[in-house]
């Protein structure tokens, strides 16, 4: 993931709209780099239709009743975006028989390259449980705009292109409306904490 102040402005418009009266997870202070927060009512989020790692229609209506973790990203990131899934899976992996209340999905902001075979091999290093998402430019954009997502192109030389992005973890709701969000520097153990707590 390329870092620019851009990237920063979902995660900044997350934090300000839960500023309003709504309840801090540690403090009643607005929480700093790798904190949970508590949400109430925020607009984030909506219904989707992609396409899975195998091919198969998925959306969010095939994940009702279920808590949702997602996360936006893309297959060649060299960083954030594998450590970030490695922390999710670890989470999991930790949280025993609760894992199974939890479905975690991971949507491609790079549909161009991420086409399902691709996201198929990604997905596998993370572990079974993933299902992982894409779909045509319009759809992806879709999906980012309901979820407040940054996603920007960045050239690289000799003709490639890296993405610069927000890089947020929401936890959805088996009504599928937020119930919380997470930065990328939150780690297992404080992930697993929260999640036993919310779910």
């Amino acid at each position: 993931m390329l870092k620019t102040k851009e990237a920063l402005i979902p995660y900044l418009l997350l934090v300000a709209a839960l500023a309003g009266g709504l309840l801090w997870h540690e403090s009643e202070s607005v929480p700093g780099l790798g904190r949970t927060v508590t949400s109430g009512s925020v607009a984030v989020g909506g219904p989707y239709k992609l396409i899975d790692q195998d091919g198969h229609p998925r959306g969010s209506a095939d994940f009702r009743g279920k808590y949702v973790l997602i996360y936006f990203g893309y297959s060649f990131c060299p960083d954030v975006c594998p450590a970030t899934l490695g922390v999710i899976a670890d989470a999991l992996d930790k949280m025993g028989k609760d894992a199974d209340r939890i479905m975690p999905v991971f949507i491609t902001i790079d549909p161009a390259r991420d086409t399902p075979s691709v996201l198929k091999h990604y997905m596998a290093a993370f572990g079974p449980r993933f299902v992982g998402l894409t779909g045509s430019e319009a759809q992806i954009a879709a999906v980012e705009k309901q979820y407040r997502v940054y996603a920007k192109k960045a050239p690289l030389p000799g003709g490639k292109y890296g993405m610069d992005h927000s890089s947020v973890i929401y936890l959805m709701g088996p009504d599928g409306k937020l119930v919380s969000f997470y930065d990328e520097l939150v780690s297992p153990e404080e992930l697993v904490k929260d999640l036993r707590a919310k779910i």
